[in-house]
């Protein structure tokens, strides 16, 4: 089920359990996934692209293996909001993702993620070849930590009434 909100997203998730956060390339797709609690986002893996097919196969093993409860997707948006084509690949990626698992998806704004990854792992003093291997990894964490605290803070709201 594609969730047209995070806030619509939040309802569907149960109290406790992982979610995973994506980071869709063209040639690959960095993937990160929170603790149960979903208040750390930590990077997990790249998967190299190669098809559809495979490519989601290799993601959901993963996902069913580490029992996420939800999946978060970073939506490439342009600088002044509109959608192009990589938004537009993004949500036809989910549309086909939301037919082979019944796990809620949302979307969430990762304009400037890899920038900050890119960013947090020179501070890091990473090699350029490091960088190079987990720079989508590391961008699926800032995607998903966005969305864990926008997800923490309607959890706030919510039980003040």
């Amino acid at each position: 089920m594609i969730c047209a909100t995070i806030g619509d997203f939040a309802l569907e998730l149960p109290p406790f359990g992982a979610v995973a956060g994506l980071d869709l390339g063209t040639r690959t797709i960095g993937v990160a996934l929170s603790d149960l609690r979903r208040s750390v986002a930590t990077p997990a893996l790249v998967i190299r692209r190669e098809k559809f097919t495979l490519d989601a196969a290799q993601l959901l093993t993963l996902l069913t293996a580490r029992e996420a409860k939800g999946i978060v997707l970073g939506l490439p948006l342009n600088m002044d909001g509109s959608e192009g084509p990589r938004a537009q690949s993004t949500r036809a990626f989910a549309r086909n993702l939301e037919k082979l698992t019944p796990l809620p998806i949302a979307f969430w704004d990762e304009r400037l993620s890899t920038v900050a990854a890119e960013r947090a792992l020179l501070e890091a003093d990473a090699s350029r070849k490091r960088r190079k291997e987990v720079i989508d990894a590391v961008a699926a964490g800032y995607i998903l930590q966005g969305a864990l605290d926008r997800l923490a803070q309607i959890g706030r709201e919510d039980s003040r009434g």
